[in-house]
């Protein structure tokens, strides 16, 4: 699988393959991950705008 599609899936924007079947302890995973690269976004986002104000 590749990267892009994993980001769009921890992001909701692809759909996920109904032949996986996902545990528990991967539901966690997978919105840990979700958090973290929402996290990292917004601090780019910030970091983009600090930089062109200044």
């Amino acid at each position: 699988m590749s990267i892009l599609r994993q980001i769009g899936q921890y992001l909701f924007l692809v759909k996920k393959d109904p032949n996986d079947n996902p545990t528990q302890w991967m539901k966690y995973m997978h919105g840990i991950n979700r958090i973290s690269i929402l996290l990292f976004l917004f601090a780019m986002v910030v970091l983009a705008i600090k930089l062109l104000r200044h």
